[in-house]
C-alpha cells in the first residue's frame, strides 16, 4: 500500500497538473470506486461537473482536492489506486479504468484526470469540510482549519512542520504496545507503513518488537526522527515502486527501493554491519531487521506470587 511518500509524490503532482481546472464531464465506469460517496455515482458527477478544482492536500496516506463551497474530492488509493493525468487527445482506456473526469482550462489543451485501481479497494467521493480540533490539514497544499470527515480521525504526519514533536513522543510512550505496530497506528502519527517503519527502526537501531512504555524518551524521539529521515529521502527519489502498482500522475515508478537497508533484503547483509538481514512475521505480512543492530528484546519476567497456603 502506498505510504506517505507514495502519496505526496502524487499529491505534488495534482497540484501541478489539475489545480485551476474546471471538470467538464465525469464518467463512473464501476460504481464500487464511488462506495464512500453518499449520493452514488449519479450525485458525484453531478457534484463535480463545472466545478473548478482547488489545491491538492494530504495528511497521512489521504488525499482530496479542494472545491469551493468548503467541500473536497477525497481519494484514497488502496493498495493498487493510481491518479494519471493525460491529454485529452491520447488518453488511453486502460483496463482497470474504474473514473474519468475530463478537464478544461481557457487556453490550453483539455486533459483528463483517471482513477485507475486494479485490486480496486481505493475510492473516490465528494464530502464537505468539517473543523477539527487540531486545525488544518498537514502536509502540503493548504492551510484550512477543516478536513474531510474520513480523515477527521487521522494525525498529522512527520513532515509536518506542525506536528507536536512532544506530544506524539508522549502519545507513543503510553501506548502499552511494540514500537511498529504504534508506528503504524494513524491516530498517533500517519503516512508510515510496513515498509518505512522497518527502514525507520533500521536506522534508530531498534527491533520493531520493543515496548513502546520502556523505552526512553529520546529513543523514541529518535525513531521519529529517522522517519522524517527516510521519507524524506524517499521523496527524492519519488517513492518506492516494487511493481507497476505504484506510479506517479506521469505514470512513472518511483525508484527509492534501490536504497532499501532492510526492507525486503531477507539474508543479504547489513549495510551497516554486514549481519545478514532477517525476516520475522508480522500482523500478516512480514517484518525485516538486522539479526546484529537490531537485537530482539528480551522477554519480560512477570513475578507472580505464591499462594496463600492455610
Amino acid at each position: 500500500m502506498p505510504e506517505l511518500p507514495e502519496v505526496e509524490t502524487v499529491r505534488a503532482g495534482l497540484d501541478r497538473h489539475v489545480a485551476g481546472r474546471t471538470v467538464r464531464s465525469v464518467r463512473v465506469l464501476r460504481d464500487y470506486s464511488v462506495r464512500r460517496h453518499v449520493g452514488g455515482p449519479v450525485d458525484l458527477a453531478a457534484r463535480l461537473e463545472g466545478r473548478t478544482l482547488g489545491a491538492v492536500v494530504r495528511r497521512g496516506k489521504y488525499l482530496w482536492v479542494l472545491l469551493d463551497d468548503d467541500e473536497a474530492l477525497t481519494a484514497h488509493l488502496g493498495m493498487s489506486g493510481q491518479l494519471l493525468v493525460h491529454h485529452a487527445s491520447d488518453a488511453p482506456d486502460h483496463r482497470h479504468l474504474r473514473v474519468r473526469l475530463e478537464l478544461t482550462t481557457p487556453g490550453e489543451p483539455d486533459r483528463v484526470l483517471d482513477f485507475v485501481d486494479q485490486r480496486t479497494f481505493g475510492h473516490l467521493a465528494v464530502a464537505e469540510l468539517v473543523p477539527t480540533p487540531d486545525g488544518g490539514p498537514g502536509g502540503r497544499g493548504s492551510d484550512l482549519p477543516a478536513l474531510p470527515p474520513a480523515v477527521a480521525h487521522i494525525a498529522r504526519d512527520v513532515l509536518d512542520p506542525d506536528l507536536d514533536r512532544d506530544a506524539a513522543v508522549a502519545a507513543v510512550r503510553r501506548r502499552h504496545s511494540e514500537i511498529k505496530r504504534a508506528l503504524l497506528d494513524q491516530t498517533l502519527v500517519s503516512g508510515i507503513g510496513n515498509i518505512y517503519a522497518d527502514e525507520a527502526l533500521w536506522r534508530a537501531r531498534l527491533h520493531g518488537a520493543r515496548p513502546t512504555d520502556r523505552l526512553r524518551t529520546a529513543q523514541v524521539r529518535a525513531v521519529l526522527a529517522a522517519c522524517e529521515d527516510v521519507m524524506r529521502a524517499a521523496l527524492r527519489s519519488g517513492g518506492t515502486s516494487f511493481d507497476a502498482l505504484y506510479v506517479d500522475v506521469n505514470g512513472s515508478s518511483g525508484y527509492f527501493d534501490r536504497e532499501l537497508a532492510v526492507y525486503g533484503r531477507a539474508g543479504l547483509p547489513c549495510p551497516r554491519c554486514g549481519a545478514p538481514v532477517r525476516r520475522e512475521p508480522f500482523m500478516n505480512r512480514s517484518s525485516f531487521s538486522c539479526s546484529a543492530c537490531q537485537p530482539r528484546p528480551r522477554p519480560v519476567r512477570r513475578v507472580h506470587s505464591k499462594p496463600c497456603v492455610p
